[in-house]
């Protein structure tokens, strides 16, 4: 009997599956224009296997000029990264998003708003995991991701191990980890899941899962929810060690 998929592809990268979409709908003219004229000089580096088939971490210190680093991972339009690096000029924040429509969105906040000290890998978060070096990031954002409802399809959600565990290794002791849903099933298996990956929820009291964070910005997403009478959690976790 054989595996119904290799365990590498030919490149040496580990079989991983992917469920999300990585395209929806055409892109407007000026969204292709974004895509082909600003995403190459915003990327943090080699990463995928076919351009860095060793492994090789990427020099943050460089990339960054040794700035703290933060990661948000599926991004989205983009609306909370924007406002995160515009809020904090002196920290270099790396989105990850698989779906180049979402890609597309954020190039041309990243141009509205000016900023420059983030960068975009437009793929799978868990190749990015590869390559970033151990403990070297110390703020993480999971915010509202899909939520894959059917009780068959919960492996397929970010928290499970195979997706905890690398973050965890890139995240530095004390790090902050958010994660926000509407789902309660999401919130269930997040607060499962998450400390079993080397993570302490931080909550005290009622308010600290309810109420938004201070530096808070709602998304479309958020809003959607809102609108459809679904209730927002906002965790907050640190990492152990």
């Amino acid at each position: 009997m054989t595996d119904k998929h290799p365990k590498r592809h030919s490149s040496g990268a580990p079989w991983r599956n992917f469920y999300g979409r990585f395209k929806g709908k055409g892109l407007r003219d000026s969204q292709q224009a974004y895509l082909d004229e600003d995403l190459a000089k915003l990327s943090p580096g080699p990463v995928g296997w076919e351009e860095n088939p060793d492994r090789t971490p990427l020099d943050i210190d460089a990339l960054f000029g040794g700035k703290e680093i933060w990661l948000e991972i599926g991004f989205g339009g983009g609306e909370h990264l924007v406002h995160q690096a515009a809020a904090n000029p002196d920290v270099g924040i790396i989105g990850a998003e698989p779906y180049i429509n979402g890609v597309a969105m954020l190039l041309g906040k990243v141009r509205q708003a000016g900023v420059e000290n983030l960068r975009i890998y437009p793929n799978d978060a868990r190749h990015l995991f590869d390559v970033l070096p151990k403990a070297s990031v110390s703020k993480a954002f999971l915010l509202y991701p899909d939520p894959w409802p059917k009780k068959r399809h919960h492996r397929r959600r970010f928290v499970t191990p195979e997706h905890l565990e690398p973050l965890a290794h890139v995240l530095r002791p004390g790090a902050e980890f958010r994660v926000a849903t509407d789902i309660p099933d999401y919130v269930r298996q997040t607060l499962e899941q998450v400390p079993k990956a080397g993570f302490t929820w931080t909550a005290e009291r009622p308010a600290d899962w309810r109420d938004p964070w201070a530096d808070w910005i709602s998304t479309r997403y958020e809003q959607k929810a809102l609108r459809e009478d679904r209730v927002p959690h906002y965790l907050t976790f640190r990492r152990d060690g």
